[in-house]
């Protein structure tokens, strides 16, 4: 069981990887394809900004202006109790900065589930998030 586990967990790393360096190279360089790597129902939350089905998805992530990510952290793990459709699933967290056009880079934090589809990995659920740093300056 503890061995089984392992293997889920590496699996979970080396697909978070490889998923991640695809996803973001879509969403920087060729984002007419990001519905592609989204399942049909799935859905967006992007700054509080709810978004649902991958054709919604598509759309809301071409109106955004160009961007270019870079990760600095990544983190999966597999979900152990019931899958999506009864595929493999996992939780994939990713931290690091975006720019988009002219503006400042901005720290991101971007949480996705994604479930295997065949022989390919699709987002159920992407949630992004721009992190503002807070002013700790003590009166």
């Amino acid at each position: 069981m503890e061995q089984d586990l392992k293997t889920k967990i590496d699996q979970a790393c080396r697909t978070a990887e490889e998923f991640t360096r695809l996803y973001y190279e879509t969403l920087d360089k060729r984002r007419y394809l990001i519905s592609k790597l989204y399942m049909d129902s799935a859905s967006l939350i992007w700054n509080g900004n709810g978004v649902v089905g991958k054709e919604n998805i598509k759309k809301f992530w071409t109106d955004l202006p160009s961007s270019e990510h870079t990760i600095t952290a990544l983190d999966a793990q597999p979900i152990t109790g019931p899958e999506v459709a009864n595929q493999l699933t996992f939780l994939v967290k990713v931290s690091g900065h975006v720019k988009y056009e002219e503006k400042s880079t901005k720290l991101l934090s971007q949480t996705f589930l994604i479930a295997a589809m065949g022989d390919k990995w699709k987002i159920v659920s992407d949630c992004f998030r721009v992190q503002e740093l807070l002013n700790n300056t003590t009166n």
